[in-house]
């Protein structure tokens, strides 16, 4: 009888303990998908929703057929000067492009961001946001440049899927090619 008792009291710690695991695993399911996800405000306080995938990044809600993303920081010479070549490609093709510039300036205000943009002629969607880190931290971590990479950095994606990326100031003919290249055109 004793022996029963024990038997029943360990069946029903496992069985407790087994249900406080599943609810335990549900959440961190809901926690990693959550964290492919990265809610970005754009200094007009919109949100661009962007997804990780395996196979890299995309937009929630497809607005455009290419997504580029530029990681970059107010002070750095190189970013200054891409700044209006990104601008070109961005009004050259319209909607078929979603140009995206993070900054990696932890803290920074929007008024510093929006002097960069008329400063340096950055007419495409800046963002500002606490999710700015985790994202640049994740797009190195695919692009497997660890943590102290060089800037710019500027990746193409499309449906997805990363078409191409490059470290450090490029001119502004070779992103324009890559970007014929991934419309099709």
């Amino acid at each position: 009888m004793f022996k029963l008792s024990i038997l029943s009291t360990l069946l029903a710690a496992g069985l407790f303990l087994g249900a406080c695991s599943s609810s335990e695993n549900s959440e961190d399911a809901n926690a990693l998908l959550a964290s492919n996800e990265y809610v970005l405000k754009t200094l007009q306080k919109s949100q661009i929703i962007l997804q990780k995938s395996p196979e890299g990044f995309s937009l929630k809600s497809p607005q455009a057929k290419l997504l580029i993303i530029d990681v970059f920081a107010t002070w750095c010479p190189p970013c200054q000067a891409e700044a209006p070549h990104l601008a070109s490609l961005q009004e050259k093709y319209g909607d078929d492009i979603l140009v995206v510039g993070v900054s990696i300036e932890e803290g920074i205000e929007n008024s510093k961001l929006e002097d960069f943009r008329q400063t340096y002629g950055a007419n495409y969607t800046l963002v500002n946001s606490s999710e700015n880190g985790r994202l640049v931290d994740a797009l190195a971590k695919e692009l497997k440049l660890g943590s102290n990479f060089g800037i710019p950095l500027l990746a193409i994606y499309k449906d997805g899927k990363l078409v191409q990326y490059y470290q450090g100031a490029v001119e502004e003919e070779f992103i324009d090619s890559d970007i014929k290249r991934a419309l099709g055109i």
